[in-house]
C-alpha cells in the first residue's frame, strides 16, 4: 500500500508538496534518503543552498524544507566526510542548520547489523529545532555472519561472467586471496600499469572467503580494481546472491536488464 511516484525528483521538488502528498508542513515524521553528493562545485563558496544547486542534494533539502519533517535521515559513503577536504560535507550540514535541524553522526558498519558484508556508511540524523528529542544509534549485534551463513541455498537467478582469460585467472587465486597469490608475470600482465601503483591494491582480483563477511557489494560486480569473486566457483555473486549478502528478502522482485539489477542492489542500504 506504498504510493510511488515514480517521477524525476527535480520535477517532484518543485510542485507543492504538502498537497501532493495531503500533509501540513511539520506534520510528517521521517524524510529518509541518500543523495549521491560527489559535485558541488564552490563556486560561490557560500557554503549554503545555493552551493548545492544542479546535485540531487539540493532536491533533498527543498524536501526538507518544503515538509518540515519533525526527524530525517541521510545516508551516503563514508568517503563523504574527507571529499573535497570536508566541504562537502560541511556544505551539507550548514543547509541542515539552515533548514532548522541540529544533526548528528555515525559511522555504521552493516556488519555489525546482521549482514554479512563489510559496508561502512556515514548515517547523519536530523532533529528539528522545536523537538525535543533525543535519537540513540544502535549498538551493534554480537552475531555477526559470514557468507557461509547466508550463501546456503539461494535461488538460481542470473548474472555476468568473467571472460574466459579473467576466469582462469580467478582459478588460481584462493578463497580470502588476490592478486598477490598469482605468479609476478601473471599478475603483473593483467595489472598493467596498476602494477606501479603505490598501496595494497587488495581489491584487484580479490576473491571472497565463506569464513568472512564480504565487501561492499557494488554497482558492477566486474569493475578491475573492486572485484569481488564467488568464494567456491571463478564468477561474480549472482543477482540473487548478492541480495541476500544486502539482506533482501528472496521473495523481493529486481526489473529491469541484469546491470539495472545489479545497480540497484549495489545502491541500497542493506535491508536489516
Amino acid at each position: 500500500q506504498w504510493r510511488i511516484l515514480n517521477k524525476d525528483i527535480e520535477k517532484i521538488s518543485a510542485m507543492n508538496l504538502n498537497e501532493l502528498f495531503k500533509i501540513s508542513a511539520g506534520e510528517l515524521d521521517l524524510l529518509s534518503g541518500g543523495a549521491p553528493c560527489q559535485s558541488f562545485s564552490y563556486a560561490g563558496k557560500r557554503m549554503g543552498l545555493e552551493d548545492t544547486r544542479g546535485t540531487l542534494f539540493y532536491h533533498f533539502a527543498i524536501f526538507l524544507q518544503k515538509l518540515r519533517p519533525k526527524i530525517f535521515l541521510f545516508e551516503n559513503v563514508r568517503g563523504l566526510l574527507s571529499h573535497n577536504h570536508g566541504k562537502t560535507y560541511q556544505t551539507i550540514l550548514e543547509v541542515f542548520s539552515e533548514s532548522g535541524y541540529k544533526t548528528q553522526k555515525q559511522i555504521l558498519d552493516a556488519w555489525d547489523y546482521g549482514n554479512a558484508q563489510k559496508r561502512e556508511r556515514l548515517i547523519t540524523i536530523g532533529i528539528r529545532n522545536d523537538l525535543n528529542i533525543k535519537i540513540n544509534f544502535p549498538k551493534p549485534r554480537s552475531y555477526k555472519p559470514v557468507l557461509r551463513d547466508i550463501l546456503q541455498d539461494v535461488p538460481s537467478s542470473l548474472g555476468i561472467n568473467y571472460s574466459e582469460h579473467k576466469r582462469k585467472l580467478f582459478e588460481l587465486v584462493p578463497a580470502g586471496g588476490n592478486w598477490k597469490d598469482l605468479p609476478e608475470e601473471i599478475a603483473r600482465e593483467y595489472m598493467k600499469s596498476c602494477w606501479d601503483m603505490g598501496g595494497g591494491r587488495t581489491g584487484i582480483l580479490r576473491r571472497m572467503s565463506m569464513d568472512e563477511p564480504s565487501l561492499s557489494v557494488l554497482t558492477s560486480p566486474t569493475q578491475k580494481q573492486t572485484e569481488r569473486c564467488h568464494p567456491l566457483e571463478p564468477r561474480p555473486f549472482t543477482i540473487r546472491e548478492s541480495a541476500r549478502i544486502q539482506s533482501f528478502p528472496d521473495d523481493w522482485k529486481f526489473c529491469g536488464s541484469i546491470s539495472s539489477q545489479y545497480r540497484q542492489i549495489g545502491n541500497a542500504v542493506p535491508v536489516n
